[in-house]
């Protein structure tokens, strides 16, 4: 079901689940539709209400949707391999961004209104049923997390899907009407979020069901972008058109203290949440479903039935979570010799299911800018290090191959775990030697004095060779020592929210003018996450054990005075390439100024010269486009048609 029309759902869903009361899982059964009379029953509640966990699988791991939020900033690029759906969000010159769900701009859409009409169900039944308010609760949360995404997305948007505003809807209407975005915040996000609060637990009754905390941390991230749509320092229009006003008389000051507000009464009481003691140990594979970790779409190798995706092969679709393969490189083509004089090529990192490696699909790539620029403090900061595979090291003999050693860089040898090719952390003091095109390890590799390995320096990657991403990435606990199941879909959970974001939304508060309480200034709550970041366990450039301790110089090197600069500094270093970067641009107004342009190098291997690329960012492009399927489906005038569509598209 690729196209949705929102004003002929009936509360349809691709995955229909089933909370059983002897588990603390969620007990997964197929279910096409959900008919008018199903939430007048208990089953029909808590089938309903689970299927809204389960709509996230769909957005969050959808690599197109992953793309739209990443790539066109500072943090990414379109890599060798990339087609229009890449191209165009890079708004470079490679295309534009059209109604056609282009670049994942329509998947949010078509799957957040099924939900939310599911969620309307829920609400007016539950209470007919005999459903606890606390279930009730989460259906009133994922209402107002829906439309907050689509809010941030899209501009106002329907609360009326036929039945009238926040009804359940059970009849086809083929006319829709798209509400202010105050309306949206005020009728709806901000309503429901209060008493999701009010009403949910402590703690989830499940493992990963909602809590009091979760929904804090929604709303309190709602005021804060509310507080700056009302600000609108950098005259960004809006669609449709409103003014910049709040229907409950509030100023954006007033919304950017309840944003602080709420963000230190969670960080006062954070049971049963909190920090993990290493950014390393928050990312590492095994360590999934952590106490930092708030709001994710769950996978699991376990069973297809719970992963939602095949074991064996996936084939980036549906319920998949391939997001990570987009910034994953094409590594299986490096070579080394099997000959001291350099003959006898063969492939020595073989396409494998860990962490450090995975599927390679070479769509999206880092810029230089955020290996050199974002990342600075590669030493006191462990950020980089466990956010990027930098080392591709010698996995052959897990694919058969017995050979005891090949030869690398300067005629060496390497042998199974050594490195083959490694990105360097820093410009070397000695140049890096490159050879003319793709060279002797196939993918344009350099040699330094006295290194077995290939080398690429910061400022010498390009879009087809570029550190991958690492704490998304593949991870298997059934490779039994071979290569595993490389091109099957990731399963393990797609993190939705943290428990650290916290801090940043009440530091940014701050910076906007609210008043803060002792201990907790702008700089105060930044310096907690930086001081985490001091904190190293493994050094996986090493590939070994690193027991240190940074925070004291990594608190010592904040400035003075925080701004949103620095802010959104803090936020790529601590959530890379996790999704949501073109969220934090387009609700601080910051995209054009920050990332306008960007550098790379070539697809061509062995091409290590830099370019300087300018993108066009428009300010109509802080919204995306409302998707032609749901134009095409509605019986509307072609002027009532183009007057819905945002402006510029």
């Amino acid at each position: 079901m690729k196209h949705i029309n929102i004003k002929t759902i009936t509360g349809t869903t691709l995955v229909m689940l089933f909370l059983m009361a002897c588990s603390d899982i969620l007990d997964e059964q197929p279910r096409s539709i959900f008919e008018p009379g199903f939430f007048k029953t208990d089953q029909g509640v808590n089938g309903g209400l689970t299927s809204l966990y389960a709509h996230l699988r769909y957005i969050y791991g959808n690599a197109y949707y992953y793309n739209s939020g990443v790539t066109g900033t500072d943090e990414a690029t379109y890599a060798q391999s990339a087609d229009a759906n890449f191209k165009v969000m890079d708004v470079s010159g490679q295309g534009n961004i059209t109604p056609d769900a282009t670049g994942g701009s329509g998947t949010l859409w078509d799957n957040a209104f099924p939900a939310i009409n599911t969620a309307s169900g829920i609400i007016e039944n539950a209470t007919a049923v005999g459903m606890p308010a606390s279930l009730i609760a989460e259906a009133r949360f994922f209402r107002a997390f829906d439309y907050f995404m689509l809010v941030q997305t899209y501009g106002g948007v329907p609360l009326d899907m036929g039945a009238g505003e926040l009804m359940f809807n059970t009849a086809p209407v083929r006319t829709s009407v798209r509400n202010t975005v105050p309306e949206v915040y005020t009728k709806a996000i901000f309503p429901d979020l209060l008493t999701a609060i009010n009403d949910l637990p402590d703690v989830g009754r499940l493992t990963g069901t909602v809590t009091k905390t979760v929904a804090r941390l929604f709303l309190s991230k709602a005021y804060l972008t509310y507080g700056w749509w009302l600000q609108n320092p950098n005259n960004i229009p809006t669609y449709p058109e409103a003014t910049r006003s709040d229907p409950d008389g509030h100023d954006a000051q007033w919304y950017f203290q309840q944003a602080y507000d709420i963000a230190i009464t969670a960080i006062d009481n954070p049971d049963p949440y909190g920090l993990m003691p290493t950014f390393y140990e928050l990312h590492a594979g095994g360590n999934e479903r952590n106490k930092e970790m708030l709001l994710y779409a769950d996978h699991t190798e376990t069973s297809e039935k719970y992963n939602g995706a095949s074991l064996t092969y996936g084939g980036g679709g549906g319920a998949d979570n391939f997001a990570a393969w987009m910034m994953t490189w094409n590594y299986t083509e490096i070579r080394s010799a099997r000959n001291a004089d350099g003959t006898g090529s063969s492939s020595t990192v073989l396409r494998e299911a860990s962490q450090d490696l995975g599927r390679p699909w070479t769509r999206m790539c880092p810029t230089i800018g955020a290996i050199e620029n974002t990342f600075a403090d590669k030493t006191n900061d462990s950020r980089y290090d466990a956010s990027f595979t930098n080392v591709y090291r010698g996995n052959w003999p897990k694919g058969g191959d017995q050979t005891p050693f090949y030869y690398g860089a300067n005629g060496l040898q390497v042998y199974p775990g050594d490195p083959i090719l490694t990105f360097l952390p820093d410009e070397p003091a000695t140049p890096v030697t490159y050879p003319e095109g793709a060279g002797p390890s196939n993918v344009g590799g350099g040699i330094l004095p006295g290194r077995a390995d290939y080398v690429i320096s910061p400022s010498g990657i390009s879009r087809v060779t570029y550190p991958g991403t690492w704490k998304m990435s593949t991870y298997r606990t059934d490779n039994a020592g071979g290569l595993g199941q490389p091109n099957a879909s990731i399963c393990r959970p797609f993190n939705i929210a943290k428990f650290s974001e916290f801090y940043f939304i009440a530091a940014e508060a701050a910076v906007k003018g609210a008043t803060t309480t002792p201990g907790k200034s702008a700089r105060e709550l930044i310096n907690v996450i930086r001081a985490r970041a001091g904190m190293w366990k493994f050094d996986r450039f090493q590939n070994a054990e690193r027991i240190e301790d940074n925070s004291a110089a990594m608190i010592a090197a904040t400035p003075e005075t925080i701004d949103i600069d620095y802010i959104l500094a803090e936020l790529s270093r601590e959530y890379y390439a996790e999704g949501f970067r073109w969220f934090d641009l387009v609700r601080t107004q910051k995209w054009a100024e920050v990332a306008a342009t960007y550098r790379i190098a070539s697809s061509v291997k062995g091409d290590h010269t830099a370019q300087t690329i300018t993108r066009d960012i428009q300010p109509y492009l802080h919204l995306r486009p409302i998707p032609r399927a749901q134009l095409d489906g509605m019986e509307m005038s072609d002027a009532e048609k183009d007057a819905y569509q945002n402006p510029g598209y």
